[in-house]
């Protein structure tokens, strides 16, 4: 048995030989997703004769993971079963199943034809970032209802990033996923070390410091600067005008009281500036 292993066309490279022959109970594999590597996942989409889905497995070796052990990616997966459960929602892949298969843990997700906006995708994102003014405005209010909804259900975002933001052009959608690490509100750890540098606060750069919605608020204002600015904080590139301006610089205040206090408050404060 080889360390590297070829399915669907795709070398994935292991650190040790391992069966992955598992995967085809799933179905016939018609892609192998490069997602989240770092996290110690493989990722698959399989195809049987009742649809498509989206299978994340942890538990092979693999050689691009090198933060931690095979069994801490395997017990993140575990508990992020809960946490999709908790926070289903009309914006976020939807969880069919997990389950321990293969030697390791897998969550089984409906497929969705929707690519990822982020970096890794630079034509799909320069495709989104060209999109009509209020079909970005649609998306993003999806992105913040879903995190009204996640502090309602009284969780927090962890290691939100542009990444995790799928965009369906023929329906004209957005989808979250990867919502792993999201964790009950307040939470004290270093996993929101682990953000992009364009989202994460200043509080989730501190070990074990409060992690909580108002954290989450300058989530939502990293997030619009991303899809209205490409990122640029400067109001030069910003293309919402002022008063949206003035109400997103608020929400990425590195002093935490300063931030709208709640999403909720954030979503207001968004609407009754929006002109667009």
């Amino acid at each position: 048995m080889s360390n590297i292993i070829n399915i669907a066309g795709v070398q994935i490279h292991l650190k040790k030989p391992f069966d992955l022959d598992f995967i085809h109970q799933y179905g016939t594999v018609f892609k192998v997703v490069n997602y989240r590597e770092d996290a110690g996942n493989l990722c698959f989409g399989v195809e049987n004769k009742d649809g498509k889905y989206f299978v994340k497995f942890a538990g092979a070796p693999n050689a691009k993971f090198e933060s931690c052990a095979t069994d801490d990616a395997i017990r993140w997966l575990k508990e992020a079963k809960q946490v999709y459960q908790d926070l289903d929602h009309e914006c976020l892949i939807k969880l069919v199943k997990g389950e321990e298969i293969g030697g390791g843990y897998a969550n089984v997700f409906e497929w969705v034809d929707a690519e990822c906006i982020g970096y890794p995708c630079p034509a799909t994102r320069k495709r989104f970032l060209n999109l009509p003014t209020q079909t970005k405005i649609k998306a993003f209010n999806d992105i913040v209802t879903f995190h009204a909804h996640v502090a309602e259900r009284g969780y927090v975002a962890i290691d939100f990033y542009a990444d995790q933001m799928l965009y369906d052009f023929e329906k004209d959608k957005i989808i979250i996923c990867d919502i792993d690490f999201y964790q009950k509100s307040p939470y004290y750890g270093d996993k929101g070390m682990w953000g992009s540098e364009n989202f994460v606060s200043p509080e989730e750069r501190v070990p074990d410091l409060r992690i909580d919605e108002v954290t989450m608020v300058y989530t939502m204002g990293a997030t619009a600067f991303s899809i209205f600015a490409d990122y640029d904080r400067s109001y030069e590139k910003w293309t919402m005008g002022k008063p949206l301006y003035d109400v997103v610089k608020k929400a990425v205040c590195d002093d935490r009281g300063r931030r709208q206090q709640s999403i909720r408050q954030f979503m207001h404060e968004w609407q009754l500036n929006s002109v667009v």
